[in-house]
């Protein structure tokens, strides 16, 4: 997996003071992408484990919140792969002492439907391992600025600990 850029205060994505790491590849192609150069699976650099050490570290200060994945296409199924090991050394690191977001193009629905290509052998584990998921694709004609934390109103920002949609 390569990743585009990782921002270590980042306040747009997600409750709080955040860690974001923008992962590289996208199959969705959502016209108006605000990261189009991410879409490319070649973009960037390698994610490594000196990278996934950055990351963990950049989360220990005490005004950090968190962790957000976004990019690209976090639930890509090469990069669910590649995101699973981060998720579980920080959960490890942090307890659930600090909170996970992921932003996806995908639906929760088809990342749960065993029929689904979003569906791999690391999604429940994914899953069962944040506490925030937006989902669903950018669509332009529902862009909305003043939206918290979404582009679009179709997207929906899901407490997974509690499973349910928050407004």
């Amino acid at each position: 997996m390569n990743y585009a850029s990782i921002r270590t205060c980042d306040i747009a994505n997600g409750d709080g003071v955040r860690v974001s790491l923008f992962v590289s590849g996208c199959t969705h192609h959502c016209p108006g992408c605000f990261n189009v150069e991410a879409q490319d699976f070649g973009y960037g650099a390698p994610f490594t484990a000196a990278v996934e050490d950055e990351i963990l570290d950049a989360c220990a200060h005490s005004y950090i919140s968190g962790l957000t994945i976004l990019g690209g296409e976090p639930m890509e199924p090469e990069n669910q792969v590649g995101i699973l090991p981060l998720l579980r050394r920080f959960r490890e690191r942090y307890g659930r002492e600090k909170t996970i977001w992921i932003y996806t193009g995908c639906v929760i629905e088809d990342l749960r439907y065993e029929g689904s290509r979003w569906r791999t052998g690391c999604t429940d584990e994914i899953l069962s391992l944040i506490d925030v998921l937006v989902d669903g694709p950018f669509v332009m004609a529902l862009r909305d600025p003043s939206l918290k934390f979404r582009g679009s109103s179709n997207q929906r920002i899901i407490q997974l600990s509690r499973e349910q949609e928050c407004q």
